[in-house]
């Protein structure tokens, strides 16, 4: 398991090298990264180029952040963080080769956190040996 600081805003943060780190000399498999947290996704993108940015302003459009849900504790609009899990799932898997993340040239594993309430996350990483 791994902690990852989300900070106190909506955040996108790049956890590929920490995979990357756990799979290392693990042979062929698969790496399944998950989230316990009901708050948060992980998704596969490209980071860096202002898709991180772009996925938190998609969040935004599709589920504002305001007093439409009736998910009512934490910060206004934290009902949207509830529902997120179903458009960005707390979960993925990606494909290891040889002990390297078999990611397309572009692809990044990222934690999406668009709660602000909670600073900190876990993320739970298994390898399934293939």
């Amino acid at each position: 398991m791994i902690t990852v600081r989300t900070g106190n805003r909506p955040a996108v943060r790049d956890i590929t090298a920490e995979a990357s780190d756990f799979v290392n000399g693990q042979g062929d498999g698969l790496l399944h990264v998950f989230v316990p947290h009901a708050t948060a996704g992980v998704a596969l993108i490209e980071t860096g180029s202002g898709s991180d940015d772009d996925l938190l302003r998609a969040i935004d459009d599709l589920l504002p952040a305001d007093d439409r849900w009736r998910h009512r504790h934490g910060s206004p609009g934290h009902g949207r963080d509830h529902v997120l899990p179903a458009f960005v799932p707390p979960y993925a898997t990606v494909p290891v080769l040889d002990g390297r993340l078999a990611l397309g040239t572009w692809q990044s594993i990222c934690l999406v956190d668009p709660n602000g309430d909670n600073p900190t996350r876990e993320v739970r990483l298994s390898f399934l040996p293939g």
